[in-house]
């Protein structure tokens, strides 16, 4: 059953006068439960595309459906439901708070579902654990390593129990062998969980490996099979 689906999907940008394609008439289907790369050098659309799926950008032609649903219909309302409850979002900076602990940094995005403070701080606690940081509760950010901070992210983007998690580069900050931890870490969410993940990155060969399927962009357009060129 498919979850997300697009069709002739287009965006440009404006660079003063001049209009940049980022994406040309895009097609794709994700079902529920696929581990989905898509892969591209910088500039190939990847991040847009991931955006637009998230909700946080919308297309210029063409749609976007999430569960049958066309996002570009979407009141504002509805949209800010479908951010905050529908999709969890990874980021290569992390994009966490840099005042808050742990713990305060899930909380946040669990205020925005509603929950009461005590169950906040018990889900909070859960969701660290879940991902090997329940010894970090109550560090900042600073006190944190480039791995943990990326453990708590994706803690915070799990905090509503969104049906797709949508990760933009989320090995690009770290080295190797914390790079390997979280991608393990994606792949358990996505074997144990069922959590769709759509995974925005660089690095063909890991993408091969972990994912369903790879998605490959160039230009603002996919490219047909594994082996050609970036």
């Amino acid at each position: 059953m498919e979850i997300i689906k697009t069709t002739n999907l287009s965006r440009k940008y404006l660079k003063g006068t001049i209009e940049i394609p980022a994406l040309s008439g895009i097609n794709i289907t994700i079902q529920h439960g696929e581990f989905v790369s898509i892969v591209g050098k910088s500039g190939s659309g990847k991040s847009t595309l991931l955006n637009i799926i998230g909700g946080l950008d919308k297309p210029d032609n063409g749609n976007i459906f999430y569960d049958g649903k066309d996002l570009a219909h979407f009141k504002r309302s509805e949209l800010a439901f479908y951010r905050c409850h529908e999709v969890g979002m990874i980021f290569q900076s992390f994009n966490l708070i840099h005042h808050l602990t742990a713990v305060g940094n899930i909380s946040l995005a669990l205020t925005f579902g509603g929950l009461p403070k005590k169950l906040r701080v018990d889900t909070s606690y859960n969701l660290l654990k879940s991902v090997g940081m329940e010894h970090r509760l109550n560090h900042k950010p600073k006190e944190l390593s480039g791995g943990e901070m990326q453990r708590v992210a994706i803690a915070r983007a799990l905090a509503n129990n969104p049906k797709i998690l949508l990760a933009d580069e989320p090995t690009g900050n770290l080295d190797t062998t914390t790079s390997k931890e979280i991608i393990l870490l994606l792949q358990s969410l996505n074997k144990e969980k069922g959590v769709t993940i759509i995974m925005v990155t660089h690095d063909l060969e890991t993408a091969q490996k972990i994912s369903n399927r790879v998605i490959k962009l160039k230009d603002g357009q996919i490219i047909d099979g594994l082996n050609n060129e970036l």
